[in-house]
């Protein structure tokens, strides 16, 4: 875009102002929130991923009494019909805006706490608000703690949901967390498999970003560190412990990575799985990633070795047995994605990405 002095302009990065990393760092949540508290004198809502319910971490958060606690259920993709839900239960429940969202959980629960912080203050449904800068007032202040390492939803400035009628993220300078906490210690016990998966949604973060035309030096940078991390922690001998932390931070660079860029053909991809079938976003992104040598040879073929390595069987036939219906609307979701397609291929994309062709890669899954 050019000013009106002739100049180049270029895109505002807005980036996650505060940011908390190490281990028991969980439990600094309090004093964020009490500082929140002193400038409204309202409650916190603490959105958790009911897996934790139990867990020793949630049962020491300092929650007042008047404090609101969602245990959110992700056992599939983030619904706006759900968000929708969940932002009027936190109105019915309270009588006052709340001074903080706060979201534990893995990307599902980051991107609801997003979303209903951002439903708060925006009116009508979050299906309003699938696309990019469409929102108009900033949410309610929010903070953002991963309990697992990979999905970039800590630090990016986008909440994925499925619509209507389509999966699109709310991607708005209003959605990125306002602080995030990176305890490594959340990472404890994750099983062995969605650990993998959601690492490579990471992995694959980086890759994209790197093979884009929207590439430059600031986006390499973030990617080709989050990459080597990858790498050391899936094909190197690092211990457990070291190994959550390179992950932690391995994600916030991913993340990064495609904030001042985009994903491309797998992610987008992904999202017509994910849409159709339900597949959930990380392994989505292994199905495919797995059939796309031709955009990403190297990172393709490292990838098949860490998925070797760690005795990792991927689904397959994913798509065998789809109605033409099914498939047609797997295609219309995937080439919906503009922004991902131009990033990938190029301005004139929609030449080199038929829906023939976008057959033909769901065929191989």
């Amino acid at each position: 875009m050019i000013s009106q002095a002739g100049l180049t302009m270029y895109r505002n990065l807005r980036i996650v102002p505060q940011l908390i990393f190490g281990r028991g760092s969980v439990h600094q949540v309090g004093d964020i929130v009490a500082a929140q508290k002193k400038k409204s004198h309202c409650p916190a809502v603490l959105m958790i991923d009911e897996v934790h319910q139990e867990k020793g971490f949630v049962r020491q958060l300092p929650i007042a009494a008047d404090d609101l606690v969602i245990f959110v259920n992700v056992d599939t993709e983030p619904k706006t019909s759900y968000v929708d839900e969940l932002t009027r239960r936190v109105q019915d429940l309270s009588s006052r805006q709340p001074c903080a969202v706060v979201g534990i959980g893995g990307g599902s629960t980051l991107d609801i706490a997003k979303a209903v912080a951002l439903m708060l203050t925006n009116p009508g449904s979050s299906s309003d608000y699938q696309g990019w800068d469409l929102v108009h007032h900033p949410g309610v202040y929010h903070v953002g703690i991963p309990t697992l390492a990979g999905t970039g939803a800590e630090v990016s400035r986008t909440t994925v949901l499925t619509g209507p009628v389509r999966k699109l993220g709310i991607n708005s300078d209003y959605t990125a967390f306002d602080q995030i906490i990176l305890d490594p210690d959340l990472l404890a016990g994750v099983p062995r498999e969605q650990r993998f998966y959601t690492a490579m949604d990471c992995f694959i973060h980086a890759s994209e970003a790197l093979s884009g035309t929207f590439i430059n030096e600031f986006s390499r940078a973030f990617a080709e560190k989050s990459q080597v991390m990858c790498r050391e922690v899936f094909l190197g001998d690092i211990e457990e412990g070291v190994a959550d932390e390179m992950l932690m931070v391995a994600s916030y660079f991913g993340g990064m990575s495609i904030a001042y860029s985009q994903v491309g053909v797998c992610h987008a991809l992904c999202y017509g799985l994910s849409y159709v079938l339900g597949v959930r976003h990380g392994i989505g992104n292994c199905i495919a990633f797995n059939q796309l040598e031709e955009y990403y040879a190297e990172d393709v073929r490292t990838f098949r070795t860490m998925l070797k390595k760690h005795d990792i069987e991927l689904p397959k036939v994913v798509t065998g047995g789809l109605s033409e219906l099914q498939m047609n609307e797997m295609i219309r979701v995937a080439l919906s994605l503009d922004p991902l397609w131009q990033n990938a291929l190029g301005p004139e994309w929609r030449e080199i990405m038929t829906s023939e062709r976008a057959r033909e890669l769901y065929l191989r899954m």
